[in-house]
């Protein structure tokens, strides 16, 4: 019988330049395995703990070496000598270890590692790649890519309120070919930029990052960079939103610096429409605060039948927080970000929730990555149809979408959903 015969892990860095968690599982068999965990800076105030130091003389403070050492002591303790084929039960045990709600003890990002590194030993161990050992026969679908092109919000240091403005391209045969045209839009947006005498530098997540004068402009000018690279825009590549409004809650209401005025939920919302009826945009994410729940009910009853409309930090990655929105009707989508809820298991169950109650699933990185390729391979095991991983530049994005073109190479008889997502 094959069984786990070491955990350990390290401090390494990540796209960010701060210190996160790498785990590594090695199996009686020989194989050995690793991952590293990502960390959000837009985050739910409901997430799993990612557990720091605190040391101020590390990292100002960032460090992860109590995460590791929990790794290396009792997470190691309690799961050597378990197969590494049954996840759930390894998921269990170290959500029994720790004993909190939201893995305050051990850490939601040394759980993380461990759980995703377990995993991808179990399937090296079977030689077959982590997609089909995680979603079996049935993983075929291969995502539609949402791109973050401009970086705004915390994402980064400019004038722009909305924190992710991001194409997504719709009808083309296959993902290859999806990935090709919005490389070719953001090359195309670059220079639009430039010749605006706009900065060209990058956010967290690859976009560019100007400053611009409303966060409107932005959809206007990758309007352009779609028309100019030659595509339709609204057929071929449509617009989404990541408005991440948590970050614009004010005592009055949302505050829109860019446009240097307070609104209501209501006003928000009228907004929305109003960019969705001179816009092609099909998607928009955390349109409204986390604690906002009777403007979600509001916002799904004036949206949700013509876009997607996304629920990330209202609703964790929790199944039981997804379920109360289920029961209230609020969103038709979820995003999917494993060090939301803490291992695999848990992410599984609540992605299973949302497509069994018609919830559109988008997997997701965070802003602060690494080389770790993990998420791509989530994406086509659960079926996801979406995901996000950033633009077409900086490695640790790169890396995501050179790990699906793999997987589209190997599922021959793959499926692109591509514009079967929307309404058109």
């Amino acid at each position: 019988m094959i069984y786990i015969d070491d955990i350990s892990a390290m401090e390494v860095m990540d796209s960010r330049g701060n210190p996160t968690v790498k785990a590594t599982v090695t199996l009686s068999d020989g194989t050995k395995e690793s991952a590293i965990v990502p960390s959000g800076a837009s985050t739910g105030k409901r997430e799993a703990l990612e557990l720091r130091d605190n040391d101020k003389t590390r990292y100002l403070g960032k460090g992860v070496l109590t995460a590791v050492e929990n790794i290396n002591n009792d997470i190691a303790d309690e799961l050597m000598g378990m197969s590494p084929f049954n996840q759930a039960m390894i998921d269990a045990a170290m959500k029994g270890l720790d004993s909190t709600s939201n893995y305050a003890s051990l850490g939601a990002n040394a759980v993380l590692g461990v759980s995703m590194a377990v995993a991808r030993a179990a399937a090296k161990s079977l030689d077959i790649p982590l997609y089909r050992y995680l979603g079996g026969a049935n993983a075929m679908i291969m995502p539609t890519p949402m791109l973050n092109i401009i970086n705004g919000g915390s994402h980064a240091d400019n004038s722009v309120d909305f924190q992710e403005y991001m194409i997504m391209p719709l009808k083309f045969e296959s993902f290859s070919d999806a990935l090709r045209a919005s490389s070719e839009v953001y090359h195309n947006l670059k220079a639009i930029l430039t010749e605006q005498n706009h900065s060209t530098s990058l956010g967290d997540e690859g976009g560019f990052a100007p400053n611009l004068s409303s966060n409107e402009e932005p959809i206007i000018v990758i309007l352009e960079a779609i028309k100019k690279a030659g595509y339709i825009p609204g057929k071929d590549i449509a617009i989404a939103l990541d408005v991440a409004a948590s970050e614009l809650v004010t005592d009055g209401g949302y505050r829109l610096e860019s446009e240097n005025k307070t609104v209501s939920s209501q006003e928000l919302i009228a907004y929305y429409e109003s960019l969705c009826e001179k816009y092609p945009i099909v998607s928009i994410e955390d349109g409204l605060s986390e604690d906002d729940w009777d403007g979600w009910e509001l916002l799904t009853q004036r949206l949700a039948d013509k876009i997607q409309i996304v629920g990330d930090d209202l609703f964790v990655t929790n199944a039981n927080i997804l379920n109360e929105g289920i029961e209230k009707n609020i969103a038709n989508a979820i995003l999917i970000k494993p060090n939301q809820i803490g291992t695999v298991s848990e992410t599984m169950l609540t992605v299973r929730l949302a497509q069994r109650n018609g919830y559109k699933c988008v997997m997701s990185h965070r802003s602060g990555e690494s080389e770790d390729a993990f998420i791509a391979d989530f994406a086509v095991a659960l079926n996801c149809g979406e995901i996000k991983t950033g633009s077409t530049a900086r490695s640790e994005r790169i890396a995501k979408y050179n790990r699906l073109l793999e997987i589209q190479s190997e599922i021959v008889y793959g499926q692109y959903l591509g514009a079967t997502l929307f309404k058109s």
